[in-house]
């Protein structure tokens, strides 16, 4: 539904109506990007990415408005108890228009979160949290990147912070459905998190069991009948070295319906299994210079013989000339080698970067930014039709802004 406020009293209705003490209560925080960019010989900003690989590094190669509006609120504490709600609004679009309609093919709007988190509600678990919904759930990534290695967020609902006293426990039941053939996933995750390894150091460890939920009509099905169930399990160690800076390093097995994602299951997958090792983090350099890194591995083999690698190196190493004014860079490569056809793209982006104050992550952020990509044309286009078939290079160039709050 859309209101539109015609007639000044309904303005001000409206206007009082926000300013009421209950939404002044209300927790308000978000994310988004947004800019604009061309292609160094014409057409709009291309993207590169290598073929195969499930993500690409991002500084100055993001080419859509993309940005998530979080509303949230304690909606009853009687001071043990506890209840509070959340919601996550999502837009995307191609940042080619000033109207992008969102019923039209660039752009679309999405709910990622309407959940309820109920705080200590069982006297036997002080401190534990109970949630139900549709929520982000505990999700790990590499930020240069945007690749979401462990994340089963979605519809569900489970019980977390289940103090252990050597461990916070947490159980988790989500879904996911293969909309193209109407199968409905579930995921049972299991974790442990906060084991002290070492000074300054803990390892999470986590289970995720996959099946596919058939209904009895497609149990029957033939062509269903090698739908796939998986397991993900994952240890990550966590180091905090300082305030500033930190390791994570990850390592993951996935069998058949689990293999090659972050934990939700496919049952089209084949069989086999998958093997990834990660390791990422922040390091504070010197007071002026902040460096994230990720070296990250990933082999995936199935019954049929075929088999996919991924290899991954990336860095941003920033310079922080004062409070305000940094310059970053940032190189990526990636290589792709699979049964089908290898793929490997190298891309180097140089930005100057004015943020709300020092440091790695301070934002808001604006940029000025110049990007160059090199890849085999032989093999494939690596960006979009503003890259030639018969390409094996592309600069881009652009500014944007990025905030989260």
């Amino acid at each position: 539904m859309i209101l539109r406020f015609t007639h000044p009293a309904w303005f001000a209705l409206g206007l009082a109506s926000m300013m009421s003490t209950p939404l002044l209560a209300m927790d308000f925080h978000g994310y988004f990007r947004s800019g604009i960019g061309l292609t160094v010989g014409g057409g709009d900003q291309a993207c590169f990415q290598a073929k195969g690989a499930p993500s690409k590094y991002r500084l100055g190669n993001e080419c859509d408005t993309y940005g998530e509006i979080i509303l949230g609120q304690e909606v009853f504490n009687d001071g043990q108890h506890r209840f509070h709600v959340n919601s996550i609004f999502a837009h995307t679009s191609a940042q080619a228009n000033d109207w992008e309609d969102i019923d039209s093919s660039t752009a679309n709007q999405a709910i990622r979160e309407f959940s309820i988190h109920g705080s200590n509600l069982i006297t036997a678990l002080p401190n534990a949290n109970i949630w139900v919904g549709k929520r982000y759930y505990q999700r790990h990534d590499v930020h240069i990147n945007d690749n979401f290695y462990w994340d089963i967020s979605g519809p569900g609902g489970g019980i977390e912070n289940i103090d252990l006293g050597f461990a916070k426990g947490a159980i988790a039941w989500t879904r996911s459905t293969e909309e193209t053939i109407g199968v409905v996933n579930d995921t049972l995750d299991l974790r442990l998190s906060n084991i002290a390894t070492n000074p300054q150091g803990t390892v999470e460890i986590g289970l995720d069991i996959g099946w596919a939920n058939l209904t009895p009509a497609q149990d029957d099905d033939p062509s269903l009948q090698g739908a796939n169930n998986g397991l993900l399990l994952t240890l990550e160690h966590h180091q905090q070295t300082t305030q500033k800076s930190f390791n994570k390093f990850t390592v993951q097995y996935a069998t058949d319906g689990m293999v090659g994602g972050a934990g939700h299951n496919v049952s089209g997958q084949l069989d086999g299994n998958m093997v990834r090792v990660i390791d990422h983090g922040l390091m504070q350099l010197s007071p002026r210079i902040a460096m994230m890194y990720v070296a990250y591995f990933e082999d995936q083999q199935f019954d049929n013989n075929t088999e996919k690698t991924w290899l991954s190196f990336g860095a941003r190493p920033v310079y922080q000339w004062d409070t305000i004014m940094s310059s970053a860079i940032e190189i990526g490569y990636d290589q792709v080698t699979q049964t089908s056809g290898d793929s490997d793209l190298i891309k180097l982006t140089l930005a100057q970067q004015w943020s709300a104050g020092a440091g790695f992550f301070a934002r808001p952020q604006l940029r000025a930014f110049i990007t160059f990509a090199l890849w085999d044309e032989k093999d494939y286009n690596a960006a979009s039709e503003s890259i030639a078939n018969n390409d094996g290079s592309g600069t881009t160039l652009g500014l944007q802004g990025e905030v989260w709050w």
